[in-house]
Parts: C-alpha cells; structure tokens; sequence
C-alpha cells in the first residue's frame, strides 16, 4: 500500500491540504496516510500526530519565545515521518516548519519524495532561499504564475496549479434562515484562525460593531472561524452584550454566509481571495506588535499585504495595518463603502479582473492531486 505524510502549521495550509487529498482518494482511495494536521484532514479520517496549536505561533517574537516547543515538535514530526516511511512527504504552506522537517527528512532517507504545496513567497522576501531549497524538494507546486521565474532560474521542478480557494465547488444548500433574514444584511468578519491573531483583532472588531449599531439597525455581524477558534470567540462576544452576532465554523454554512454577505471586514491572508472569488467588497484589517512589524518592514520587500494590492501595485482593496487597524478608522471605512455603491463596484470590477488572471485553467486540487498520484506510481 502506498503511503503519504501530509505536514501543514496552521488551518490555513490544513484546509488546503484537505481540498488536495480529497481528490486524490476518489482515484486512488488504497493510501495510507499520517499527518501534522487540523480540523479538515481530521474529517477525512486522518489523524494528525499532534494538536495544530501546538505550532501555530504568530509573528517574530512569538516563535521565539517558543522556539524549544517548535524545535521539540519538527523533532517529533521527522522522527515519525521517518518511522511511517511514506513514498511522498506532502508538506503544505508554514516554510518555517514544514520546510524544515522536509529537509531534515531528506538528509535520512533520500528515497522519499518532497512535494511542497504553497511557494515560500521569495517574491516578498528572503529570495535567497530558492537555492537552498533545491537540495531537498522534489517538485514545488505554485499558486500564482508570476511565481515560476523564481524556481524555474535555480532548475527546480515546479508546477503552476493555481488557488483551490478560487475553485467553485458545488456544495450542498443548508437552511440559513436563522442567519439570514429579509430585514438583516450579513457584514462578514474574519479575525483570523490563529489565537493570537482573533485576541488581537477581537476587541477592536467588538468596539466596532458598537459603533455600527449606534448608527445602523439593520446589519448582522457574522465571525466566520474556525472550530478551534470558535468557543473562544462565542465567550467574548456575550460578555460584550453584542446580539446582532454569530459566529461560525462550519465550511458549508460559512461560504453560503460570505455569498450573502454585503460587505466583508478580514485579516489579511488567503481568506481574502475566497472573498474576491464570490465577488463580496471588503477591506483588509492587520495587527502585530511593533517589534514584530519593524522586523517585517526592514525584511519585506513589497508595499502591500494583500495579494490581490501586491498583484496590482496598487491598493484595490483598503489595508488598514497596526495603527491604522482601530475601531474608528474600520468603522469610517466600511460606512463610506456602504454609502457608496458605486466604489464597491468598482473594487469588485477590479478583483474580478485579477482574479481571472490567476485563477488555474482547470481545477486546482485536481492538478496538485494528479501530481501526487504520478509519484505514486513512478
């Protein structure tokens, strides 16, 4: 039986990674696999050899003041990847720690195949590591096209698959009217599916919501979370007495929720492509502490931190980072857009533009899974 480790470092990359695996099993369902991983590749019945949490640790300072965890966990991760003896390492997104157990992996047993599924963004920062990376990946798989000249100049197989996130899948319809109502319109939040991330931005999205139902009565706030995430958000919300809000984890309910959102309040991530996909206007909200962020600002090499900005050179979508990121500056911001069809529009024209530029010619999941399946047989 063939087999395959799949390594993510957050919920992001977990999802991803389920999107893929989901694929490959309806062709090739006799694989036997283990895995770092969360809630998504969980419901596909693979267990994951420790807690996510564990690892998903936010900024600079934060990883190093858990660095001896994260160490004692890559240490763990390659002790039992090395143990299960996959045909093929799927590692997924987190360089920091999925690139790290790859290469340590490779050093013991060269016969195993390194997949590596979302590029380091060298385009960003740190180019340098391209070179490194061709002494222990087999083949990287790119979400973006422009991203190929990187390792095509260091020789390095790679594959443009394009964004699962773009992908629209056909889901099953479930009833929302207990979300969704004639006399409420949906303003969709995203405060991140890291814990450190949601404790930053929550109180700063409740103090907002605040201000929104001193003016307006006819808006329902919907956090969209993750499970892990989604108690800790519950709790906050009722001691704020905020009652126009939910919060939810499930993927089915959260996309048809985003479909009939108005308006969208996100942190700064993939998420925001799913936003543009379903065409829902949006601004992008951000928040580190000052050490981690002159730390990124020294080491980053582009203006902007939303892909969709960073594509474009300009900022199609309003980014609202560290002081800027307040309650009355997201309020001000997101009124204005709501007054104002017409810019909503023109954002919406705009993402849709550059959406189609990097979307895949076929399914995304499809062409990564593919690829896996041809190491299978190889």
């Amino acid at each position: 039986m063939k087999k395959i480790f799949i390594v993510t470092g957050e919920p992001s990359g977990d999802k991803l990674a389920s999107t893929v695996i989901k694929k490959l099993v309806k062709n090739n369902p006799n694989i036997k696999f283990s895995c770092v991983g969360g809630t998504h590749l969980n419901s596909l019945g693979i267990d994951s050899i420790f807690d996510l949490k564990e690892i998903t640790y936010l900024g600079f300072t934060s990883v190093l003041f858990n660095i001896f965890k994260i160490r004692n966990r890559i240490n763990k991760t390659v002790k039992e990847v090395i143990r299960f003896n996959p045909d093929i390492l799927f590692s997924v997104d987190s360089p920091d720690f999925t690139l790290r157990v790859a290469e340590r992996v490779k050093k013991i047993n060269k016969n195993i195949k390194t997949i590596h599924y979302v590029a380091p963004q060298v385009w960003i920062w740190r180019e340098s590591r391209v070179k490194k990376f061709k002494i222990f990946i087999d083949h990287m798989l790119l979400l973006f096209n422009f991203e190929k000249k990187y390792f095509d100049k260091e020789n390095i197989l790679n594959t443009f698959v394009g964004h699962p996130l773009l992908e629209q899948n056909q889901k099953s319809k479930i009833d929302l009217s207990s979300l969704i109502t004639e006399d409420k319109k949906i303003i969709s939040i995203f405060a991140g599916s890291r814990n450190a991330e949601t404790n930053v931005l929550l109180p700063i999205l409740c103090d907002f919501i605040k201000m929104m139902n001193q003016k307006f009565n006819d808006y329902t706030f919907v956090f969209h979370t993750t499970d892990e995430n989604k108690n800790l958000i519950i709790n906050y919300l009722k001691n704020k007495n905020l009652n126009n809000s939910e919060v939810i984890s499930d993927e089915n309910i959260k996309s048809q929720v985003l479909s009939n959102s108005i308006f969208a309040v996100s942190k700064s991530g993939t998420v925001s492509l799913e936003i543009c996909n379903l065409e829902i206007p949006s601004i992008i909200i951000y928040k580190i502490n000052m050490i981690n962020y002159l730390i990124m600002k020294f080491l980053i090499k582009v203006k902007f931190v939303n892909i969709i900005n960073i594509i474009n050179g300009r900022e199609v979508i309003p980014e609202l980072l560290q002081s800027e990121c307040n309650a009355k500056e997201i309020f001000k911001s997101v009124v204005y857009f709501l007054k104002n069809p017409e810019v909503m529009q023109k954002q919406i024209d705009s993402c849709k533009i550059t959406i189609n530029e990097i979307r895949s010619k076929t399914s995304s999941s499809s062409e990564a899974s593919s690829i896996l399946a041809k190491y299978l047989i190889s």
